[in-house]
């Protein structure tokens, strides 16, 4: 028979245990006044309403305004206000990108959309659009005369121009442009998160780029180790978001992140950030829209 000091040292290891349960779980909710989205277990879908804001999304033509900034042959800049430093130039944008006015740049919520520009009003223009890549703002007043206006990248200005005058074209100044959105294409990249190098324990921050289809995001939740729950990441500046732990405890590793686009397609990307994972790292996922 067992003895009573059996018992409660039984009875002891319960309540410890659930204190433990209680604790992690706990920790799960990062930010309390935010509404925790729950993972409903399906990896991608799409409702009736979600496909009708696609449609809308992605019309005909529209009439806008573009210019272009940098070098006549480069990548216009080097990722600026949506944080792409270093890969604008590089596969897959291939510095076939540009800066967007404020109707196009969304306060960063139009970073890695995707739309055609063709011009017609020159007799440089091919009439054959181009798609490219939002990954910067264009604040200043050139950008805000129209009511879209794209700074393109001397690469891609030059691709809307005929054969052999595309310097012809960049000579022009203000062209007037139609352009409409579409759907992104990455030719098989992946997602990737790339944390910022001012991540630590309590602090988390990435920038997220190459998402196929809507290209752009609103909003990205995030899975620690042990939670059942999706905690709300918010966005720190262009298409960086961040977490920060408000238990006083580290966030825990490995972490899944749960990101929906523009016009609300849901994908989920299970332990996107390794556990040992190290700042300033980027890391390519398997999966894409």
């Amino acid at each position: 028979m067992a003895s009573r000091s059996t018992f409660r040292f039984a009875a002891l290891v319960a309540v410890v245990s659930t204190l433990s349960l209680l604790a992690v779980l706990a920790s799960c909710y990062e930010n309390p006044e935010e509404p925790v989205v729950m993972d409903d277990s399906r990896h991608n879908y799409t409702t009736r309403r979600q496909m009708w804001a696609i449609a809308r999304g992605y019309g005909g033509w529209s009439y806008g305004g573009a210019t272009w900034y940098g070098s006549p042959y480069g990548a216009g800049s080097d990722g600026g206000a949506c944080g792409y430093q270093g890969a604008v130039s590089q596969r897959p944008f291939s510095s076939m990108i540009a800066a967007g006015g404020n109707s196009l740049f969304k306060n960063g919520r139009g970073c890695g959309a995707c739309y055609q520009i063709k011009c017609t009003g020159n007799r440089a223009c091919s009439g054959r659009p181009v798609t490219v890549t939002i990954t910067d703002s264009c604040p200043d007043g050139t950008c805000q005369v129209e009511a879209a206006h794209f700074d393109m990248s001397g690469t891609a200005f030059g691709a809307m121009a005929n054969r052999g005058m595309a310097d012809r074209l960049r000579s022009a100044g203000i062209l007037k442009v139609q352009y409409k959105r579409v759907p992104c294409k990455y030719n098989g990249a992946r997602i990737a998160f790339k944390v910022d190098p001012g991540s630590n324990p309590y602090y988390l921050a990435m920038l997220i780029a190459y998402q196929d289809g809507d290209g752009d995001l609103s909003a990205v939740h995030i899975m620690e180790s042990g939670c059942k729950s999706w905690t709300p990441m918010q966005q720190s500046w262009g298409a960086v978001w961040r977490l920060n732990s408000n238990t006083g405890k580290p966030l825990r590793a490995p972490f899944s992140v749960r990101l929906t686009s523009g016009s609300g397609k849901v994908l989920v990307v299970k332990n996107a950030i390794p556990a040992g994972w190290s700042a300033g790292t980027t890391y390519q996922s398997a999966t894409n829209y």
